[in-house]
């Protein structure tokens, strides 16, 4: 695509995006964003039975064109294609250049990698929540609250364990 054609599919994107909206069944709900300009994009994740494929990815999000449409073309690949987690995981930044445009990423790199980014912190979070659940920790965290035994940060941080 030229530079025009990209242009003009961000545009399009930001005002018609396929994947805004929020998953009510979601496995993860992931938000993300820039401070130092204002961008805010939530991921919502939801993950196939058997734990390997993305089933589903929407978002929810404001703030300038690039961040906003990145995130619905980056979604539109991510469900087209029924990504695995790991090829989440595996994509590098250069993924935004293909789908954007290099210009657009050099020019504003922290607008066009936010959904990627956050995309990437919601599988990590599913997958350490899995391993947190198959572990049986769960379990403890659960009974530590019901006993009333303090651990980990909450050690660290007395003043935030209600008495």
């Amino acid at each position: 695509m030229d530079k025009q054609e990209l242009m003009e599919q961000l545009v399009e994107h930001y005002r018609h995006p396929r994947h805004r909206h929020q998953l009510p069944d979601a496995d993860v709900v992931m938000p993300g964003g820039n401070p130092g300009c204002g961008d805010i994009v939530t991921i919502y994740l939801k993950v196939d039975p058997e734990g390997h494929l993305v089933a589903a990815a929407s978002f929810e999000g404001e703030g300038c064109t690039i961040s906003q449409a990145a995130a619905d073309i980056l979604l539109d690949v991510v469900n087209e294609e029924r990504w695995t987690l790991d090829q989440v995981l595996e994509a590098d930044y250069h993924l935004m250049a293909e789908l954007i445009g290099e210009e657009a990423v050099r020019l504003r790199p922290r607008c066009a990698t936010l959904a990627l980014g956050t995309l990437k912190a919601a599988v990590t979070k599913y997958l350490r929540d899995r391993l947190r659940r198959e572990a049986g920790l769960d379990i403890v965290e659960q009974e530590n609250e019901r006993f009333g035994i303090v651990t980990g940060d909450q050690v660290a941080n007395p003043r935030d364990v209600s008495s």
